[in-house]
């Protein structure tokens, strides 16, 4: 296997045609038009900290392996947090920044980040190549680290044989046990976490809200334009910048508009709240949520609820609605641990970091332990 390693500073240069062969499990966030819509939107370039530098990998000329990659100035939008290590590296006189990272900009999503050709001989050896020329990179331009986040389990045996060091969090998701409405869901519920489910809906419902789900190809400019009102108020809201600017919102419901559903909450006819999600390989994914005025309960069935009902409805075996979020234990979702793997290139802050990833695990392990004493579940529910 002769393989000519590249690095491509946009998406657009690979192709849609050429990506389009490399396995992505049905992931909406790796699909070409996703990745190029943030590119060309501009919500994701080099002037705003996301440089473009993905690993490629071809054999005569087809590209056979990729690895989605970004120089990065800073650690906004990524959902692994190493402000820590950056703050130690500054205090010790070196510089963090830039470092690589390998992973879907603003995207807490886990999904392959070592892509290989599908029906490939040897995609391990394509993945660990993939991993090789992930380090040279750092070693040629000087490079502090490399991150790859939210990794697929395709992508551990080819970490896992690597000096990489590990590192784990917790995700809350949704499964679908072969429910046909949602009241077989809520029946699997503790007496308690049933009832506090139905009240909070019947409050929406009685201040008159109604709901409209929509795909991306039946969305207006309208529609468009409040899903992207509603973003931005959220992000301001917390203090945050809304990095995905309207056109980018545009391109994606151009280019994967059945990869999109919006759903929107109206009192009479005035659009009040929306939910976006995506759906691919039978997971829903709940990625964007805003609101024009506060109402009990509207947050929790805009933005899971109804998720709940689209996944049952839909034979969808799998709702992730986002990053954090203690309170969806109640609301029937699982502690799911998420992994990312790490280059340190200083020696002596591999080992550090090393001895804290291993404390750090520890305190995972107390805390996944500490949830299950909240489980919603009948002991007897999920068989």
């Amino acid at each position: 296997m002769k393989l000519t390693p590249r690095t491509v500073d946009g998406i657009a240069r690979i192709g849609a045609r050429q990506w389009a062969g490399l396995d992505t499990r049905d992931n909406p966030f790796l699909a070409w038009p996703f990745l190029h819509s943030l590119e060309a939107s501009g919500s994701v370039a080099a002037d705003n900290g996301w440089q473009p530098h993905h690993l490629c990998l071809y054999e005569n000329d087809e590209l056979v392996a990729a690895a989605p990659a970004y120089i990065k100035s800073h650690s906004r939008g990524e959902f692994v947090f190493d402000w820590a290590w950056a703050d130690a590296y500054h205090r010790s006189g070196l510089e963090y920044y830039p470092k690589l990272l390998s992973a879907v900009p603003w995207t807490p999503v886990s999904g392959p980040r070592l892509l290989v050709a599908k029906d490939h001989p040897e995609p391990e050896g394509l993945r660990k190549a993939l991993i090789d020329f992930a380090l040279s990179r750092c070693e040629a331009l000087g490079l502090s680290s490399w991150h790859c986040n939210f990794i697929h389990e395709t992508d551990l045996e080819a970490f896992g044989e690597s000096s990489l060091l590990a590192r784990r969090d917790c995700q809350f998701h949704w499964h679908n046990r072969g429910y046909g409405v949602f009241d077989d869901f809520l029946a699997t519920l503790k007496s308690k976490k049933r009832k506090n489910i139905r009240q909070e809906r019947r409050n929406v419902a009685e201040a008159g809200i109604r709901f409209e789900r929509r795909r991306g190809r039946e969305f207006t400019p309208e529609d468009i334009a409040f899903i992207h009102l509603c973003y931005r108020r959220t992000f301001h809201a917390h203090g945050n910048h809304p990095a995905l600017g309207l056109d980018c919102f545009r391109m994606l419901a151009e280019t994967i508009p059945e990869s999109m559903l919006a759903v929107i909450a109206y009192l009479g006819e005035t659009a009040l709240a929306m939910s976006l999600y995506f759906s691919g390989g039978g997971t829903l994914y709940g990625r964007y949520w805003g609101t024009l005025q506060d109402v009990p309960g509207l947050h929790f069935e805009t933005a899971y609820y109804q998720g709940i009902e689209y996944c049952i409805e839909h034979g969808l075996e799998r709702f992730e609605s986002g990053a954090q979020g203690e309170h969806k234990i109640a609301r029937g979702f699982e502690p799911v641990k998420t992994r990312s793997f790490h280059y340190i290139a200083h020696e002596g802050f591999r080992a550090a970091i090393a001895h804290y990833l291993e404390r750090e695990a520890e305190w995972l392990d107390d805390y996944h332990g500490e949830i299950a004493r909240h489980e919603p579940f009948h002991l007897t529910s999920r068989g």
